[in-house]
C-alpha cells in the first residue's frame, strides 16, 4: 500500500514516461526558426493536424505534421507554402506565408524528423 507521498511519486513518474517525447520537441529545445514555426502552426494547423511526435490529429484526414518527411522531403513544401497550398478537400484552408513564415514552418517540420 502506498502512502501520500509514494502515490504523488508514482503519478509523478508517470506523467513523466507519458510526456517525455513530447519534452524532447519542446520550445526550449527548438532554434528559434523552429520555435516561431511551432507558434504559426500552432495558430493554423493544430485545429485539424497533430502537430507534436505524440497523438492524433484532431481532423482524421489530416496527416500529423510528424510523419509528412515518411511522405516526401519537407523542404519540397517550400514552394506550395510561399504560392499557396490548396487541396483538394473543402476543408483546408488555403494558406500564403512570406518568405520569413516558410523558412520557420520548414525548419519546424524538419525538427519533427529526429
Amino acid at each position: 500500500m502506498f502512502n501520500k507521498f509514494g502515490v504523488r511519486l508514482g503519478l509523478a513518474a508517470f506523467l513523466f514516461l507519458i510526456l517525455a517525447p513530447q519534452l524532447a520537441c519542446s520550445e526550449e529545445a527548438l532554434s528559434p526558426a523552429a520555435q516561431r514555426g511551432l507558434v504559426f502552426v500552432r495558430i493554423h494547423c493544430a485545429h485539424c493536424h497533430s502537430i507534436m511526435r505524440v497523438g492524433e490529429s484532431p481532423l482524421r484526414i489530416a496527416p500529423p505534421f510528424r510523419t509528412l518527411h515518411e511522405r516526401y522531403p519537407v523542404e519540397n513544401l517550400q514552394e506550395s507554402l510561399g504560392e499557396g497550398i490548396v487541396t483538394g478537400h473543402p476543408s483546408m484552408p488555403e494558406f500564403q506565408l512570406d518568405p520569413g513564415e516558410v523558412a520557420n514552418v520548414i525548419a519546424y517540420l524538419k525538427s519533427l524528423e529526429r
